[in-house]
């Protein structure tokens, strides 16, 4: 089983380290041929409005959908999740838009206190 983490913001390094450890072939997706050959996808939580702006700049949002239409699984957490569905109550961003549910945001803010760290 091959499943891609969608790797562009985000706490994709966390489902990426779960899934090997889990003996999955975990893929990280940055770019438009990552997305070929995988059973799966997540999207996982991170700032949607940033991920959907460089989904749109590698060309990710159409190839995302059109593996949604598939049938293949595409699971998204937090961000993921706002960036799956239809509705997110009216704002301008990027949406793959392929979750027929309504996300409401709870907030937008300043990522001044977000940071990594060894």
């Amino acid at each position: 089983m091959r499943i891609g983490v969608l790797a562009l913001q985000g706490a994709f390094r966390e489902h990426v380290a779960t899934l090997r450890r889990l003996g999955v072939d975990a893929v990280e997706v940055r770019q438009r041929e990552h997305l070929g050959n995988l059973d799966g996808l997540i999207m996982p939580g991170g700032e949607s409005t940033t991920i959907g702006k460089l989904a749109i700049k590698h060309d990710l949002i159409d190839p995302i959908r059109m593996m949604a239409h598939s049938g293949k699984p595409v699971w998204g957490t937090c961000a993921g999740m706002i960036l799956l569905a239809k509705d997110i109550g009216g704002l301008d961003q990027p949406l793959v838009g392929v979750m027929d549910i309504h996300v409401q945001r709870n907030a937008f803010g300043r990522q001044v206190e977000s940071f990594e760290v060894d």
